[in-house]
């Protein structure tokens, strides 16, 4: 995608100014991959991560506490000098960041900007697919995520909108980020897990696999393994960074007001982490999901 070509992601966002801080928020550890690509493509500017671990996972709770636990976490990083925040979170991208950018941003920040993964990941999955209407008949995506993003309908909603003939087929993985979550990514089981959920899929014949959760990008090779060479996986934890860098190419005016390179470490910014519950595991499989060893501090939201 060249810089002057126009992205979804322009148009589900008020236009807003942001400066200081890129905020990025998720209710666990999955958000921190997002993270790390974000630093590796961007590296100069001036991070603040936070997880909202205390109350995670989100997959199974109402739109309406997810909206409320949302707010409270956009609430924390505005004052905490973001100007514009990536919900790095799939369940919160689908309940609560239309009403976020619909309702709260104008009424309480309406200087600020707040983006999410679902629909970077959407346009991914479009350009990606491979199936041919003329051929093999219509393009076939699977989805799948937490309950939570199943079943709000946000992926059919966001997919149609690109191609109204494309087949999609989702299935809710309950038990992926309690997995993670656990540190149990590597248990034996989990290969067992991962079959159950994605043969439905399979026998669809679906050539393109959404991850839904920014969690799952730790199972990719796994899910590689299992659904072949020939299905196409779009991870988020790749294409966010690539989504926002071309974001800033095309809105020069947000870019420029982000601080860059203002930390210790030459080449590259300042990036704070925070924790709803700051526990030895945050810091364990925290720095395991970054890919380099973090320190964080402990809020309440």
């Amino acid at each position: 995608m060249n810089k002057n070509t126009t992205s979804n992601w322009d148009k589900q966002t008020t236009g807003l100014t942001p400066q200081n801080s890129i905020g990025v928020f998720d209710s666990g550890f999955g958000g921190l991959t997002i993270l790390r690509g974000l630093v590796k493509e961007l590296p100069l500017y001036n991070y603040l991560y936070l997880g909202d671990t205390a109350r995670a996972p989100y997959g199974n709770r109402s739109p309406e506490i997810i909206y409320d636990f949302t707010k409270q976490a956009v609430d924390f990083m505005f004052k905490n000098n973001c100007e514009i925040i990536i919900i790095a979170c799939n369940t919160a991208s689908s309940d609560a960041l239309r009403r976020i950018q619909k309702e709260y941003l104008p009424k309480y920040y309406p200087d600020k900007k707040v983006l999410g993964v679902l629909i970077p990941a959407a346009e991914e999955a479009i350009i990606k697919t491979k199936s041919q209407l003329s051929a093999t008949g219509p393009k076939k995506i699977g989805v799948i995520a937490t309950e939570g993003t199943i079943f709000s309908g946000a992926f059919i909603r966001e997919l149609k909108k690109l191609d109204s003939k494309v087949k999609i087929f989702q299935n809710a993985c309950p038990l992926l980020v309690p997995i993670i979550e656990a540190g149990e990514q590597n248990s034996p089981a989990v290969k067992i897990i991962l079959e159950n959920y994605l043969k439905p899929l399979e026998k669809k014949g679906i050539d393109t696999l959404i991850l839904g959760c920014t969690h799952y990008g730790i199972f990719e090779n796994q899910i590689k393994k299992i659904v072949g060479p020939n299905v196409n996986i779009i991870s988020e934890t790749k294409i966010i960074s690539k989504k926002l860098k071309n974001y800033f190419e095309r809105h020069p005016e947000i870019e420029k007001k982000i601080s860059r390179n203002s930390g210790v470490k030459l080449g590259q910014g300042i990036i704070n982490f925070y924790s709803t519950d700051l526990t030895k595991k945050f810091i364990l499989l925290g720095s395991k999901f970054f890919g380099k060893k973090i320190t964080a501090k402990k809020i309440s939201l």
